[in-house]
């Protein structure tokens, strides 16, 4: 997970290059999109190095948090930017993947912790 989040974050970066900046409205959403999307990473590396179960689980659900603030971004860029390219919509069903991955995690973690 820890490449995969990797990987996910620079696909991100990627698609923000790859932005027209001189569409103030692209600029402007596509800076939060990379901020959300690069943190999903960031918070992975450290829930894998949390010290009990209920600091893992608060930092794996801040990363299904970030991915789906990811997801928001690039629909805003989406339905009201007009901007439809196969690289926007592999970098949604990425987040995507990895929120339902993040969730079971959690969802896991706590189950143990109950029974």
């Amino acid at each position: 997970m820890r490449v995969r989040t990797k990987r996910f974050g620079g696909s991100v970066v990627r698609f923000f290059v790859s932005l027209d900046k001189k569409r103030e409205e692209l600029r402007v959403l596509g800076k939060q999109m990379l901020r959300a999307g690069t943190s999903v990473g960031a918070n992975y590396r450290e829930a894998s190095k949390a010290r009990s179960d209920s600091e893992f689980v608060a930092k794996i659900e801040l990363c299904a948090q970030e991915a789906d603030e990811t997801q928001y971004w690039l629909e805003l860029l989406r339905d009201d930017c007009g901007l439809n390219s196969d690289e926007l919509e592999k970098v949604w069903t990425e987040a995507d993947e990895l929120i339902r991955i993040f969730v079971t995690m959690s969802k896991n973690t706590k189950q143990r912790n109950q029974g």
